[in-house]
C-alpha cells in the first residue's frame, strides 16, 4: 500500500512538474522576444588607421570586426563546428542528449576538455542576447531564443553570426580580432592548425591560452588534438592534412590593451577631434567606422624609437617627452608622441601639457623685427648682463652661462641664441607686434602671451603641437595650416562620412620667411642646434632653454616636415639640471639628437630639397641698433 501510495505520488509531482515546466515554457515563449538579430552582431568597434590604412587601434566596447561568412574560410568554420556543434546543420536548436551528456562528462571528469552541451545555435543566444547569469529563467530563455532564431535565420545566418560575437579572450570578439591576436594575421590567412587552435580557444579562453600559464598549453596541446580528430571523423579534412596538422607557435599575449603604450595617445586625440566634428562617443563605440588619420607609420615608429633611444637611463619618473611634426602647407600631423603609457598617465605630453617656451620664441621677435624693415645685419650689443627698462621697472638680463658677445649682427645673436640681443630687438619692433607674429604663426589665444620686454625669451607657456605648428607655419613660406589628424571617416557600408582637408591662410610674406629660415639655418650649421646637422640634408631651427633650465626644447623643419621636441618635468620650479650627466640639459642636447634621429626615419628616401635664397630685407649694411629706451650695461 505504502509503496503504491509513493508511486502514485511520484507520477503526480512528475505529471505536476511537467505541467509546471511546459506552462513555463509556453509563457516564456509568447512573452520573451527576440532582439533584433543584426543589432548586435551589426555593432562593432571603430577602427583608428595610419595615413596607409595599417590598424593603429580600435575604438569600442568591443574588439571585433565582422566578416560575411563566404569570408571566414571553410577549414576555420569546420575547426569551430568540430569543436563545438559537429552536427550543426543537422541539428535543431538544442540538444537534449548533448545536454544530459555534458552534464554526465563533466561531472566524472571535471573538466572542460570534452564535447559541449550548448549547440552553436544556443550559444550564439547566450553570446548575443542574454546575461552571463546561470539561472533557470535565463536558461528558459536560452532555449526559446534559440528555437526562435532556427525559425528566423538560416544556419548559414546563425554560424555567420556566431563566428562574429563569441569570446576568444584577450579582448577580442570574433574570428577576425581572435586571428589577429594569437596569430597576427587575418582570418582568411589562418591555416588548418591555427583555426583548430582558434576554435579549440573559444571554450574558455582563460583555460586554454597558452600565455597565462603552462597547464593552459597542455590543455590547449590536448584540445587541439580533439578538433584535429573531429575534423577528421567527420571527413573536413583528409588524412594527410590531419598528419601534417601540427601544433602552431602561439603569437605572445599583450595584457595591457588598445591604450597601452603610446599609441593610446594617439587614440585619445583622435577621439577628442572626432568629438569636434560631431561623431558622438556611442557612435564610435558600436559604428563600426573606419578613421584613416595624417600619421605616417614609419614617422611615429621614428618618433618613439627616437625617445626611447635618447631618454637618459637616469631619467628621473616625472621626466616627460613630447615630440609632434605636423606637413608644411597642409597642417597634417605626421607624428606625435604624448607619453610612455597612456594606461599610466592620461596626460597627453604633446597636446595637453604645457612647458616654458624659453628661445623657441625667439623667431616671433625676428619676424616681427623683419616686417619693421630691421636687417639681419644690424648690430646689436651682446654683452652679458644687460638692464633694460620695463614700463619704468629695471629689467635684467643674462646670457646662457652669462657669456658677453660684444657688438654682433642678428644673424650671429639668433645663431648664438643671445638673450641680451633679443629682447631689446623684441622693443625696438614692438612687443606687441612679437605677440601678434606669435599668433598669426600658430600659438593660439589660450596660451597666455604678455607683451613685455620678456615675452622674446619666452616666459609664457604653449604646448608642443603649438610650437611645431608655427614652425610648419615658417617651412610653409608663410602659410598657416590648422593641425589636425583626421583625414576621413568611412561608414560602415563604405559611405565616406567625413573627409578631411587643409584649412589654410598666408599670414607672413615669403620675403620674410626666407630671411627667418637663412637666420635659422644659422643655428643649426655651427650654432646651438649643430647636432642636427647629423641629419644630413638642409634643416632650420631653435634651441630652447628656459629659466632655471626648467625645460629645453628644439623646434626646426625642412622644406617638407616640421617638428618639435621638449623635455620637461611635472613642475617649471623643477629643473632638468644633472639628467644624463649633463650639467644643464639645454636644447641642443637631448631635445636635438631626439629631433635629428626622428627625422632621419621619417624622411628616409624622400628627396633632399633646399630652402629659398635669402631676401635681405633691409639691404646688406650693417646697421648699429639700440632699443630706443634705457639701456645699462653692467662693469
Amino acid at each position: 500500500m505504502i509503496k503504491t501510495k509513493l508511486i502514485r505520488a511520484g507520477i503526480f509531482l512528475a505529471g505536476f512538474g511537467f505541467i509546471a515546466g511546459a506552462t513555463l515554457f509556453a509563457f516564456a515563449w509568447f512573452t520573451v522576444s527576440i532582439p533584433d538579430p543584426n543589432a548586435y552582431v551589426n555593432s562593432q568597434s571603430t577602427v583608428i588607421q595610419y595615413s596607409n590604412g595599417s590598424e593603429i587601434g580600435r575604438v569600442g566596447t568591443q574588439n571585433r570586426q565582422i566578416l560575411p561568412l563566404a569570408k571566414i574560410p571553410l577549414r576555420l568554420r569546420y575547426a569551430v563546428m568540430a569543436a563545438e556543434d559537429r552536427n550543426f546543420y543537422a541539428n535543431r536548436a538544442f540538444s537534449p542528449t548533448g545536454i544530459a551528456r555534458a552534464l554526465l562528462n563533466n561531472l566524472r571528469s571535471g573538466d572542460l576538455t570534452g564535447e559541449g552541451g550548448s549547440t552553436i545555435t544556443q550559444q550564439y543566444a547566450k553570446t548575443a542576447f542574454l546575461s552571463p547569469s546561470r539561472t533557470i529563467q535565463r536558461k528558459i530563455k536560452e532555449l526559446v531564443i534559440s528555437l526562435k532564431l532556427e525559425n528566423a535565420l538560416s544556419k548559414d545566418q546563425i554560424l555567420e553570426n556566431y563566428l562574429n560575437t563569441i569570446y576568444f579572450g584577450r579582448g577580442s570578439y570574433g574570428v577576425q580580432t581572435a586571428a589577429q591576436q594569437y596569430f597576427n594575421r587575418n582570418a582568411h590567412q589562418l591555416s588548418i592548425s591555427q583555426s583548430a587552435v582558434i576554435a579549440s580557444i573559444l571554450r574558455a579562453p582563460g583555460y586554454y591560452d597558452p600565455s597565462l600559464s603552462k597547464e593552459n598549453a597542455v590543455r590547449l596541446e590536448n584540445r587541439f588534438a580533439y578538433v584535429i580528430q573531429g575534423m577528421l571523423d567527420q571527413k573536413w579534412i583528409t588524412e594527410a592534412e590531419a598528419k601534417d596538422a601540427k601544433f602552431p607557435r602561439v603569437a605572445p599575449r599583450t595584457t595591457s590593451g588598445q591604450l597601452s603604450g603610446p599609441k593610446g595617445y594617439i587614440i585619445d586625440a583622435v577621439q577628442k577631434e572626432l568629438s569636434k566634428l560631431g561623431f558622438t562617443q556611442d557612435q564610435l563605440l558600436v559604428g563600426g567606422y573606419v578613421i584613416k588619420t595624417t600619421l605616417d607609420q614609419r614617422a611615429q615608429q621614428a618618433a618613439v624609437d627616437a625617445v626611447n633611444k635618447f631618454t637618459p637611463a637616469d631619467a628621473p619618473e616625472n621626466l616627460h617627452t613630447a615630440l609632434v611634426a605636423i606637413r608644411p602647407g597642409t597642417g597634417e600631423v605626421i607624428a606625435m608622441y604624448g607619453g610612455k603609457d597612456y594606461v599610466v598617465r592620461q596626460l597627453n605630453d604633446a597636446t595637453q601639457s604645457i612647458a616654458l617656451a624659453g628661445s623657441t620664441f625667439k623667431p616671433f621677435a625676428l619676424i616681427a623685427s623683419l616686417e619693421a624693415g630691421i636687417p639681419m645685419t644690424s648690430m646689436w650689443n651682446g654683452d652679458s648682463p644687460q638692464t633694460f627698462d620695463d614700463l619704468g621697472r629695471p629689467y635684467e638680463v643674462s646670457n646662457y652661462g652669462d657669456e658677453g658677445w660684444g657688438q654682433v649682427d642678428l644673424l650671429t645673436a639668433t645663431q648664438h641664441s643671445i638673450n641680451t640681443v633679443f629682447v631689446p630687438l623684441g622693443m625696438k619692433a614692438g612687443m606687441d607686434k612679437v605677440v601678434d607674429a606669435a599668433r598669426r604663426a600658430g600659438i593660439p589665444e589660450n596660451v597666455a602671451m604678455i607683451a613685455t620686454p620678456s615675452v622674446a625669451l619666452g616666459v609664457a607657456s604653449p604646448h608642443v603641437i603649438d610650437v611645431a605648428n608655427s614652425y610648419a607655419t615658417f617651412a610653409a613660406q608663410g602659410v598657416y595650416s590648422k593641425p589636425y589628424m583626421v583625414a576621413s571617416v568611412t561608414g560602415s557600408n563604405k559611405g565616406l562620412l567625413y573627409q578631411g582637408k587643409a584649412q589654410t591662410q598666408e599670414v607672413f610674406t615669403k620675403e620674410v620667411m626666407a630671411d627667418l629660415t637663412y637666420a635659422l639655418k644659422s643655428v643649426v650649421n655651427g650654432g646651438t642646434g649643430s647636432a642636427a646637422l647629423a641629419l644630413g640634408r638642409p634643416a632650420a631651427g631653435k634651441t630652447g632653454t628656459s629659466q632655471s633650465n626648467a625645460s629645453a626644447w628644439f623646434s626646426a623643419y625642412t622644406p617638407q616636415l616640421a617638428a618639435s621636441v621638449a623635455l620637461f618635468r611635472d613642475s617649471a620650479s623643477e629643473s632638468l639640471n644633472g639628467i644624463g650627466g649633463l650639467t644643464s640639459v639645454t636644447g641642443g642636447t637631448f631635445p636635438a639628437r631626439i629631433w635629428t634621429y626622428f627625422m632621419k626615419g621619417a624622411l628616409k628616401d624622400e628627396p633632399i630639397m633646399s630652402f629659398p635664397a635669402p631676401a635681405n630685407i633691409g639691404g646688406l649694411e650693417p646697421v648699429v641698433m639700440t632699443s630706443g629706451g634705457v639701456q645699462t650695461r653692467k662693469k
